[in-house]
């Protein structure tokens, strides 16, 4: 299945874009997600933490992707 990510403030910068599309197998859960995500795109490592949000909310590492979801990723803020 193909999914749309959106990619958000450092993220952004690493890859180079503000969006991908990225195909994952079926029952692929937040955590699987984030492997094979790190695996094509290495730079990703920099980042410490990020969030992951799937339609405009924020899901746990066993949360399962489904067709046609959004996933955005957020990375840490800070404030001043």
């Amino acid at each position: 299945m193909n999914i749309n990510v959106l990619l958000f403030g450092i993220a952004t910068d690493l890859i180079g874009s503000s969006s991908l599309e990225i195909a994952l197998p079926i029952n692929c859960t937040v955590t699987s997600f984030k492997e094979l995500l790190k695996e094509q795109h290495p730079k990703l490592e920099k980042m410490s933490a990020y969030a992951i949000a799937i339609n405009e909310s924020y899901a746990t590492d066993e949360t399962v992707i489904q067709n046609n979801d959004v996933i955005a990723i957020i990375p840490p803020v800070s404030g001043g």
